[in-house]
């Protein structure tokens, strides 16, 4: 691949060129520009967003109580040390921690904003994509040609989350708002809320909308299993004190990366065990006497779906108070003043919030193709959890779903820039993975979750075996994609 002149702003006829695209400036777009341009400094690149602000997932979602679930020494990036106080951060602080990513390395520069990809074509003839963004604040399209596609658009869809067809929710009298469209003016104090929903959004709304709302109902269909952390690191905040920055931030990131996946291994290891030791923890957290059976005790073994993480016991703390209650039934219908239940109770309410879960799409439903041929993402089989087969000079980060996802987005985006390092030493301008027949076919995400199991038909398979396995453990990902072989056997260069 050639290095060309550096990225000037163009007209919106000209077709754009660069080395490395960019799709995506969240958390792993910015983060992939990073290590391209300190890495490779003689490559061009642009990295195309189709919202107007950096932050991807942490700009969109404006709900009260936004936060992460990962501590944010490992959904920090490993070369930018977190220096906040709490290790669970809230929503705008992770958006402030790639705002400054991004405006500190030069990053911002490059990205055009309202740019929303729409298709990629590659072209074996000149080894280049050429991709077109939709400009939904002109209404024209820009053309762009890339040597290399990199997608770090996650897997969310950012148009809409997902709502269950309710009936009756027309005849609701109050306010119904889905967590991913967040209104600013919503007004809800001193008014009865519902939350419907069990996951992380709905147990993190819960104890924030009590805090000045007359009460609020979490109304879940099934547990989850759900556990407290300090929202402070003590260990991290103890080692800055004696380490510097990088050094005590590292031996934190490796410390926290260990505590997820030995979580992790031992909930799928010792379910049993592990769910006896949730349980201990939560009857201390609740009320004497409070219902574990009905409303925490989920029917899947641990870790078969997301843990969820509350901090410095926040939805616990709010229960004994009586601020929130939890019911355990299902949604009969909507009615002009709330939700009645199947068992026939019903829930008064001025505000209804369906944090009812995500709907996902993979790389953002690009149309790509490959010589004129649509590629069937259903028909390919992901390489190392990052490319596709038969899909040339193309790469995608998609994280851990049992820890954090900047650990598995920073192994990504040093691997592809030392692939592409590699085939500009070589003298090559193409990558192609071609697919094993003999190996089988498994699930994208191997995942029991809802949100997961309602979209996974539409994504790429994984593998039963090494390389095309997405494996969700980051101390097997790390010797392989940092230190493993570069090039192997499924992969043709020209």
């Amino acid at each position: 691949m050639t290095t060309t002149s550096p990225l000037e702003s163009p007209r919106a006829t000209d077709t754009q060129r660069v080395d490395v695209l960019i799709v995506g400036a969240g958390l792993s777009g910015i983060g992939a520009a990073h290590h391209l341009q300190t890495k490779l400094p003689g490559k061009s690149y642009a990295v195309l967003e189709s919202r107007g602000a950096i932050g991807g997932t942490w700009d969109l979602f404006r709900y009260p109580g936004i936060r992460s679930d990962s501590d944010m020494y490992t959904l920090g990036y490993n070369f930018r040390p977190w220096t906040g106080e709490k290790s669970i951060a809230d929503g705008a602080s992770i958006r402030e921690y790639i705002e400054d990513t991004a405006r500190e390395g030069g990053i911002d520069r490059h990205i055009r904003f309202h740019h929303k990809v729409v298709s990629a074509a590659w072209s074996t003839e000149s080894s280049k994509w050429t991709v077109t963004a939709l400009r939904s604040d002109t209404g024209e399209s820009a053309v762009f040609e890339a040597s290399f596609l990199m997608c770090c658009s996650g897997y969310y869809d950012y148009d809409k989350g997902f709502t269950p067809d309710f009936e009756g929710i027309e005849d609701f009298g109050g306010t119904v708002v889905h967590p991913q469209k967040w209104p600013e003016d919503l007004d809800y104090a001193g008014k009865k809320v519902v939350v419907i929903g069990s996951g992380a959004t709905a147990i993190t709304l819960a104890p924030n909308l009590a805090r000045e709302a007359e009460h609020v109902t979490l109304l879940q269909r099934s547990p989850s299993y759900i556990m407290s952390l300090p929202s402070k690191d003590s260990i991290a905040l103890a080692l800055r004190k004696y380490l510097p920055a990088r050094a005590a931030y590292s031996v934190t990131r490796i410390k926290n990366a260990v505590t997820a996946i030995g979580m992790y291994v031992l909930c799928q290891r010792y379910p049993k065990f592990m769910k006896k030791q949730i349980r201990t923890l939560q009857k201390g957290w609740l009320p004497d006497g409070y219902d574990l059976d009905t409303h925490f005790t989920p029917k899947y073994n641990p870790w078969d779906q997301r843990l969820c993480l509350v901090p410095d016991n926040d939805l616990f703390r709010s229960i004994r108070k009586g601020e929130v209650n939890l019911v355990t039934d299902h949604i009969d219908r909507f009615t002009a003043s709330g939700i009645a239940l199947k068992s026939g109770e019903h829930l008064d309410a001025d505000v209804v919030v369906t944090a009812t879960g995500l709907n996902l799409v993979a790389f953002g439903n690009v149309a790509i193709t490959v010589d004129g041929r649509v590629v069937d993402l259903t028909e390919t089989m992901a390489y190392k959890g990052m490319m596709l087969t038969d899909v040339p000079n193309f790469a995608f980060v998609v994280g851990y779903t049992n820890a954090s996802w900047t650990l598995k987005a920073d192994l990504v985006c040093d691997y592809v820039v030392r692939l592409i390092e590699h085939m500009d030493k070589k003298g090559h301008s193409e990558v192609r993975l071609a697919r094993d027949a003999s190996v089988g076919e498994e699930p994208f995400l191997d995942f029991a979750a809802g949100y997961v199991l309602r979209s996974v038909d539409t994504f790429p398979k994984q593998g039963s075996v090494a390389p095309w396995r997405l494996r969700m453990n980051y101390f097997r990902d790390l010797p392989a994609l940092r230190f493993g072989k570069l090039v192997d056997e499924n992969m043709s260069l020209r």
